[in-house]
């Protein structure tokens, strides 16, 4: 079984920064591409960034040169560093990772989210 876990989420003032960690756990024999989604309430589900795992990056407009996403195929975590917040980003935060296991077919895994706010 396969778990995402994430972390580094909180309350901050605009402006301020936040990193998000992701570690994978399990019975992982790789992982795919990998990336970070978000939900503002009363809203749909959108994708923050991606990465794949040689590297190659994709983001979204609204983020672009504020965020950065990474991640370490070692330790299987991923990482989003976000600066220069503003208050629209306040959302929860949803890690995504399609993952290689020796258990099952491969697939999309979720994690548990965590919340970012960002205040004015």
């Amino acid at each position: 079984q396969v778990q995402l876990v994430e972390s580094g989420g909180g309350l901050v003032q605009a402006g301020g920064s936040l990193r998000l960690s992701c570690a994978a756990s399990g019975t992982v024999s790789g992982i795919n591409t990998m990336g970070w989604y978000r939900q503002a309430p009363g809203k749909q589900r959108e994708l923050v960034a991606r990465i794949t795992r040689g590297g190659t990056t994709t983001y979204a407009d609204s983020v672009k040169g504020r965020f950065t996403i990474s991640r370490d195929n070692v330790k299987n975590t991923l990482y989003l560093q976000m600066n220069g917040l503003k208050p629209e980003d306040t959302a929860d935060y949803y890690c995504n990772a399609f993952v290689i296991t020796i258990a099952e077919r491969p697939r999309d895994y979720w994690g548990q989210g965590t919340q970012v706010t960002v205040s004015s």
